[in-house]
């Protein structure tokens, strides 16, 4: 064995890897998609004021480096947990718990202002049994009141055995830097499970859809509740580099229908340039944008329509 010293140009070894999964779970509109973007640093889940506009399962991809390593966190943004009525319910809160399922870290998030008891309670009856660790993160604390905030987590703390609580808000960025240092560090060490350029598994095609539905939940927050969806139909390169999109906005029944069309079409006109100017600012080029609005009854009853909109048909 050589005791010859090693060449000062011998190349450095790679830094060592770290990836592994964070579940972000909690009731209906407590800003998981917010978070999720947030910590991936652009926009992969749609956000609306409208409670449980996360419907699939879907995975953001935030790099980070903490102690000489780089990792990457694979973020499941999952649908709101709730009391689910009908099968499309059934399907969210069975995606939301999936996704948490052998995660190196379940974060349940906390909206710090409505709370949402009803829904938060039988969450955290069903995280104490879980052997997953879990992160107890209070969202929104910009407008919150620090006495109450603090009481508050003593009080969840209580009912569940939470690794680490965090006081944040997603929307401005407070206290997300230091929750994502002590992320990093809980993730295993090991290969990365994507390239580094890739922020999401959720295809174009797919993520268009879910701008378009953004759109039409902001502008029609209050006329239209959830009996609507949007079905990718065709997603084309043209060959000027710009890309050619058709969708289908489902709803249930024949008043939707008017109500998403607007007078002379002027709302569906609305929904589809604000949809186009997002989509081209996202996918870097022109987009050329088609919708039109069906009524289909029992969409939510169509294994068809579950597929092409991400989810799992359950019975």
């Amino acid at each position: 064995m050589s005791d010859t010293p090693a060449s000062p140009h011998a190349p450095a070894s790679p830094a060592p890897t770290r990836c592994g999964v964070v579940a972000v779970l909690g009731a209906p509109n407590a800003g998981k998609s917010t978070l999720v973007n947030t910590l991936v640093g652009q926009k992969v889940a749609i956000t609306s004021p409208k409670a449980q506009t996360t419907r699939a399962r879907m995975l953001g991809l935030a790099l980070h480096h903490v102690d000489g390593a780089a990792v990457q966190m694979i973020l499941v943004d999952t649908p709101g947990i709730f009391a689910p009525r009908r099968r499309l319910d059934r399907a969210m809160v069975n995606a939301a718990w999936e996704g948490a399922e052998a995660a190196d870290a379940v974060l349940l998030l906390v909206d710090a202002i409505k709370q949402r008891r009803h829904e938060l309670e039988p969450l955290l009856e069903t995280l104490a049994t879980r052997p997953e660790r879990k992160i107890l993160v209070l969202n929104k604390v910009d407008r919150a009141k620090k006495e109450p905030l603090l009481a508050l987590a003593q009080e969840l703390s209580a009912k569940a055995e939470f690794a680490e609580v965090f006081f944040i808000s997603a929307l401005t960025g407070e206290g997300v830097a230091e929750m994502k240092d002590v992320l990093a560090r809980m993730m295993p060490e090991g290969p990365w499970m994507y390239p580094e350029d890739q922020v999401s598994d959720v295809s174009e095609r797919l993520l268009a859809a879910e701008i378009t539905r953004e759109q039409l939940y902001r502008q029609l927050h209050e006329e239209l509740p959830y009996d609507s969806a949007v079905r990718p139909e065709r997603y084309q390169l043209r060959s000027d580099g710009s890309i050619e999109i058709h969708q289908q906005i489902v709803v249930a029944r024949e008043n939707q229908r008017a109500i998403v069309l607007g007078k002379g079409g002027a709302r569906i006109k609305a929904i589809g340039e604000a949809a186009r100017k997002e989509l081209s600012e996202v996918l870097g080029t022109k987009v050329h944008l088609f919708l039109h609005v069906k009524v289909l009854e029992n969409w939510a009853e169509d294994r068809e329509v579950f597929e092409e909109i991400g989810l799992d048909w359950v019975r």
